[in-house]
């Protein structure tokens, strides 16, 4: 499991603003290596994992958020960007830890 500082983001809803405050863990099948161990300048930058994540959160509406499958949905967006963007990291479950929407 990797565990990720909260988000707070912006949602693309155009009539008013509106806010996600979202937790997340991801369970890997190759965790990246530990600093210090061997291997370290191939482990995965969380800065890549975060703004994977940030492009995905902010192209979603609260509307579809709130929707009874939204939270589905959003994994399995989170998880085809994962496999996209960062296919080494081997990302197999999104896992939410804390998630609010802001209207």
């Amino acid at each position: 499991i990797m565990h990720l500082e909260g988000f707070v983001v912006n949602l693309a809803d155009t009539e008013v603003n509106c806010f996600l405050r979202v937790g997340i863990d991801l369970g890997l099948e190759n965790p990246p290596p530990a600093k210090g161990e061997k291997g370290e300048e191939g482990s995965v930058s969380t800065s890549r994992v975060r703004d994977t994540i940030l492009g995905v959160l902010t192209s979603w509406r609260s509307e579809a958020l709130l929707a009874p499958d939204g939270k589905q949905k959003l994994k399995t967006d989170l998880l085809r960007a994962f496999h996209e963007r960062v296919p080494e990291l081997g990302v197999r479950e999104i896992y939410f830890t804390d998630f609010l929407v802001q209207r």
